[in-house]
This record gives C-alpha cells, structure tokens and sequence, in this order.
C-alpha cells in the first residue's frame, strides 16, 4: 500500500471556473481522509474515483477534517454528510474541527429535516444511523489515531476564527495541509523534513497592486509567495505543493481568457517562490494525485 495526496479543490472564494473550492483528501489503501470541504467535493471525489482512486469511493468517504468554518471551506458540508448516505454509506460521517462545527451541523441537519425524514420512512427505507454525522470539536494535538494513519492538528492564524493546520503521517509518507494562515515559525517546525507541504499562497506582485485597506487585509490573514518560499526552505520539505493561490486579478470577467490568466499568474507566483526556495514544487491543480 502507498499514500496519495489527491488535491480535490485548489480554489479560493471566487466562483473560479477552473478550480474548485478549497478540499484535498490523503489516502491509503482502502481508507479516505478529506480535508476542508469546498464547493464540489463530492463530485471530485467521484471524478477522482472513476480515474483510478478507489479509496474515494462514495462509500468510503468516512472522515473529514476542517481548518476553519469559512464558507469557502464548508460550503461541501452538506453535500458531503448526504449525498454519499444517499447513495449507501453504510456508515455515519466523523467530522472533525473547531469550536463551532457542532452547531454547524447541527443547523445543515435541521435544514435538510424534511429530506432525510422522506429518505428514511419513505419508500427509499434508508440507513437511518448512517445519516447523522458524529461531530468531534478539536484542540491542537493528536485528534485521530488507527494502526496506520495519525492526524496531529495545530494551530494557525487566520483572523478571529479558530483555525487548524493538520499534519498527516503514514507508514510510508508526512503530509502538512496548511489550511489558511499567515506565516507562522510553528509550520517549519511542524513540516520540518516532511514529504509533502500543501500551503496556501498569494501573488505578492499582485497585492501590491490593490488598495491599502486589501493590502493589509491579505498580509494579516494569508501567506505571501515570499514568506512561503522562506518557510518551505527553512523547513527542508521535499516537495512544495501551493493551492488556494490568490491570484489578484478579476476572476469573474468573461471577456478573458481565465485559463490563460490563472497560467500567467501561476507562472509569476512561482518565480517569486524560487527566488528563494530552490527545493521541489508544484502549482497544485484540481485532480492532481502525488505519491
């Protein structure tokens, strides 16, 4: 068996045609573990399955974690808790992540009430256990353990809100998933030497376009390229992975070319990285699989 880090979403807020919101999913073996749960998960992760990913299978989509409980990062949740019930898990969802995902879900559930009662007593007969998540608030440490996988959550900066990084070890791989964050000295520290850092990213050149209100919004909540490309170097990571890049440019005009756009500005924040950082990398896109 070998780990595998699928990126199932590399999107921000915006309505990006081309990238997904914000979720990835490390597996190993038959076992699945989701990270965030932007805008599309599901479909991705049976995009993902049908290329090849068994381990993203509708019925073995058991285990989510969240950084943060901004909709970008949530706006799957739903979708995530039924639509696979719907189509036979077997089993309830573990959800995990920061105070407040309790009465997240709690809310989701109260909303779709009516549906899952129909399902339930209706015609369909469905699983009635398998639909209600069970939901773990977490605190920065250990917050999963089996034979083979180990999830440590830690805390990072991201405004008001509670917010986690996770970091994922298997028999064979190390994997930090930033989640969003300002640059903190703790992630050298915890993706010291590790396999895989996928870190969120902005394209300095591009804020320092934007109004000064913008300016001092982003640096407070985000990573620059410049702060990323210090960090992945300090740390001696082996491979780099950016997602959730925040280009600064007008995603929404559909009088450009976007896949043209996002390739320009991939390009650019890369070469500020490398500036810096001289190790392995890559601008993660939806789909990506890494082994």
């Amino acid at each position: 068996m070998k780990t595998q880090l699928v990126l199932l979403g590399c999107g921000t807020p915006n309505a990006c045609p081309n990238a997904s919101g914000p979720a990835s999913a490390v597996t190993y073996g038959e076992d699945s573990y989701l990270f965030d749960c932007g805008p599309g998960i599901v479909r991705q992760a049976a995009k993902a399955y049908h290329q090849g990913i068994d381990a993203l299978s509708m019925d073995r989509l058991k285990y989510v974690f969240i950084t943060h409980l901004h909709s970008d990062h949530t706006l799957g949740l739903n979708d995530l808790i039924l639509t696979p019930w719907v189509l036979e898990r077997h089993e309830p969802l573990h959800i995990y992540g920061p105070k407040g995902i309790k009465a997240m879900v709690e809310h989701l559930m109260l909303a779709y009430q009516a549906d899952i009662e129909l399902r339930i007593h209706g015609f369909e007969q469905a699983d009635a256990k398998a639909c209600q998540p069970i939901v773990h608030e977490i605190e920065a440490g250990i917050v999963f353990q089996n034979d083979t996988v180990k999830i440590e959550a830690f805390a990072v900066s991201h405004g008001a809100w509670p917010c986690y990084a996770y970091k994922i070890i298997t028999p064979d791989k190390t994997i930090v998933i930033s989640g969003d964050t300002c640059p903190l000295d703790l992630m050298i520290q915890k993706a010291k030497n590790c396999d895989i850092l996928l870190h969120e990213v902005y394209y300095a050149a591009g804020l320092a376009q934007r109004t000064p209100a913008w300016q001092k919004y982003h640096a407070s909540m985000h990573t620059s390229s410049y702060a990323l490309a210090k960090i992945a170097q300090a740390a001696h990571v082996k491979l780099l992975i950016t997602y959730h890049r925040i280009y600064h440019m007008n995603i929404q005009d559909n009088h450009e070319d976007i896949t043209i756009k996002m390739q320009e500005r991939d390009k650019l924040i890369e070469q500020e990285i490398r500036e810096i950082y001289d190790g392995a990398l890559a601008m993660g896109k939806d789909l990506d699989v890494y082994e």
